[in-house]
């Protein structure tokens, strides 16, 4: 073999000095997330900073900005390590290592040296994804105010709670060019051919499977795919067809269900004659061909952000059903669908595959019974107006690289005040959320992704579309006559909680896991103090109860049972549960968190 058989190496096509910034960032990122999840504790100093002291005998410091809930803002400028050298002298250095506070800081945060290690691959392969943003660059907030709702959300960097929140256990640096939102690179998806011994077909009421593949699949596709079933000597009719990503299909159904494959129980008909972008979520794809065409929510096996990206058995089975139950409650209250437009974007169709082996296996860990299977959800541009721009309250958050951010574009273009653009964003987001919480005990997991507001043509915010129904939509197990018959006959599909916890869903999705970040960012580039900007939500919600209170006087008692303005609020932490408290240990279930302390609620000051 000559030296020209061996392909040369592509090195990784990153700055070094970009490499140090992505670190310098997320350092500063898991100093404030990990103090404010009580992993570590930070003292004030003399000269107006913190420090936090580890057991492993080093020492950061650092400026911060105390925000709301109790969270430090912490400036990655300010950051220095102090640790005794060999000599003995300890010398304060500029820190920017993130890699290198992990291992610190690991006897301090209580976790194991196996925890640790896995942790430590999902934090590099985050710092090489945002190392490669910055050595690229990126638009400009002003460019990215032109973008689609699919194109948006390639251009956005991850959870925000999070510390290593692109993780992706199970994907190749390979697969992250290929398939991760950020990289913006279509893919075609692989239809497959399930036997109805194995796979079933649900929709909701006006859909059918015939629907579904007509909506989806144009007619020469669809023949094509019915010719591949009849050369390989089948009925066509005793399959069940659905889409299959293509990495899923290579790296799981494949190896997972060999033998349905062989016994062709599982028949590959081709790729899909549409292009797809994948979302944040990664598993769900946008069709960028036929817009108006379904997103498709597939499983993946990889894990990322807490949990193992397949999808339950449950789940699809119970997305239509949610959906048509939600539709027949919301579409019939007048001030969600006339007054204020609210859209909800349903999950239509569905295909549950259930593992013939593993499935009878008790305690089977569920990453291995979720690879195979597909929800339908109604697009975005088959919902919106044509003048109206959707975009996920997320990308509000977003900053490009020279520090703008895009929330203070979006109130530039609109040419309104500040507080008043941010009024307008407060009763599009909270009033439909807070109307369903208070009418019927009901809430959904209203986070940056799964909240989307729509604008008019000069951006201001209008009306907000909400998706992810089936797991994330909650009801409380009080009695709520309002709610009518629920969609639970012999399978348990909603998720019934205690209100306060029903409650909280808002709190940390909303207050915790947005507002927190949102209001520095209006104070610091739209000069809008923080304290005013909690004033603004606050009175927001009380406005709103004045006027619920006129509408449903006998539902006023709902406030204080799912009370948005309490002093304290339950402290959950994201981080804290994977490196201390959850781990990496194969489940059978996914896990529930578990609050730790309180944070203070800027929203309980008058």
């Amino acid at each position: 073999m000559t030296p020209t058989d061996h392909p040369v190496p592509v090195l990784p096509d990153v700055d070094p000095a970009a490499w140090r910034e992505a670190n310098r960032r997320l350092l500063a990122k898991a100093l404030g997330e990990w103090c404010f999840e009580d992993m570590l504790k930070a003292t004030g100093t003399e000269d107006g900073g913190y420090r936090i002291d580890l057991n492993s005998g080093t020492t950061y410091a650092f400026h911060a900005t105390p925000g709301a809930f109790g969270w430090l803002r912490v400036d990655p400028d300010s950051i220095t390590r102090t640790a005794t050298s060999m000599l003995g002298n300890a010398i304060a250095q500029p820190a920017w290592d993130a890699l290198q506070f992990l291992m610190e800081a690991a006897t301090t945060i209580d976790s194991d040296p196996s925890t640790l290690a896995t942790y430590f691959t999902e934090l590099s392969a985050t710092l090489a994804v945002d190392a490669a943003r910055l050595t690229h660059g990126g638009e400009t907030v002003a460019e990215l105010r032109a973008l689609g709702h699919s194109e948006l959300e390639c251009r956005m960097t991850g959870h925000n709670l999070l510390v290593a929140n692109k993780g992706r256990i199970g994907f190749s640096a390979t697969d992250v060019r290929q398939y991760a939102p950020e990289s913006a690179r279509s893919l075609k998806l692989l239809w497959v051919a399930v036997h109805r011994g194995l796979a079933e077909f649900r929709g909701t009421s006006e859909l059918s499977e015939n629907g579904i593949l007509s909506a989806e699949l144009d007619e020469e596709t669809r023949s094509r795919f019915t010719a591949v079933l009849e050369r390989a000597g089948v009925d066509p009719r005793s399959y069940v067809w659905m889409p299959v990503h293509p990495w899923q299909w290579d790296h799981a159904v494949q190896t997972l269900h060999a033998a349905d494959v062989a016994q062709r129980r599982i028949i590959p008909l081709g790729d899909s004659p549409d292009a797809y972008l994948p979302g944040q979520s990664i598993r769900t794809m946008a069709n960028i061909s036929a817009p108006d065409r379904h997103d498709v929510k597939l499983p993946l096996k990889i894990l990322n952000t807490l949990v193992w990206r397949g999808i339950p058995p449950h789940c699809t089975m119970g997305a239509p059903v949610v959906t048509q139950w939600l539709r027949g409650l919301v579409e019939r209250d007048a001030f969600l669908t006339d007054e204020r437009r609210t859209v909800f974007l349903g999950e239509i169709a569905s295909v549950t595959v259930r593992h013939p082996y593993l499935s009878t296996l008790d305690q089977a860990p569920y990453q291995h019974l979720e690879a195979l299977g597909c929800i339908w959800r109604e697009s975005v541009s088959a919902r919106k107006d044509p003048d109206e721009r959707v975009r996920t309250f997320a990308s509000l958050l977003h900053v490009d690289g020279a520090g703008n951010a895009f929330v203070a574009e979006l109130v530039r273009a609109s040419g309104l005040d500040p507080q008043e653009w941010l009024r307008r964003l407060f009763d599009t987001l909270l009033v439909p959320i807070m109307h369903v919480l208070y009418r019927y005990g009901v809430t959904f997991n209203p986070h940056g992704q799964n909240t989307l507001i729509g604008y008019d043509a000069d951006d201001v915010p209008v009306r907000l579309f909400l998706k992810d129904f089936v797991d994330d939509v909650c009801v409380s197990f009080t009695d709520v006559p309002e709610r009518g018959p629920e969609p639970d006959g012999h399978d348990h599909v909603l998720p019934r909680k205690h209100p306060s916890i029903i409650k909280q869903h808002v709190v940390d999705q909303v207050f915790v896991g947005h507002f927190r970040y949102l209001a520095p960012l209006c104070a610091e580039q739209l000069g809008v103090p923080e304290r005013t900007f909690w004033r603004l939500v606050r009175q927001t919600i009380l406005d709103f109860q004045q006027q619920f209170r006129r509408s449903f006087p006998e539902l006023a008692g709902r406030f204080a049972e799912y009370d948005l303005l309490t002093p304290e609020i339950p402290r959950y932490g994201l981080n804290r549960d994977r490196i201390v408290v959850t781990r990496y240990g194969d489940r059978a279930l996914r896990h529930a968190l578990f609050p730790n302390g309180t944070h203070p609620n800027p929203l309980a000051e008058g």
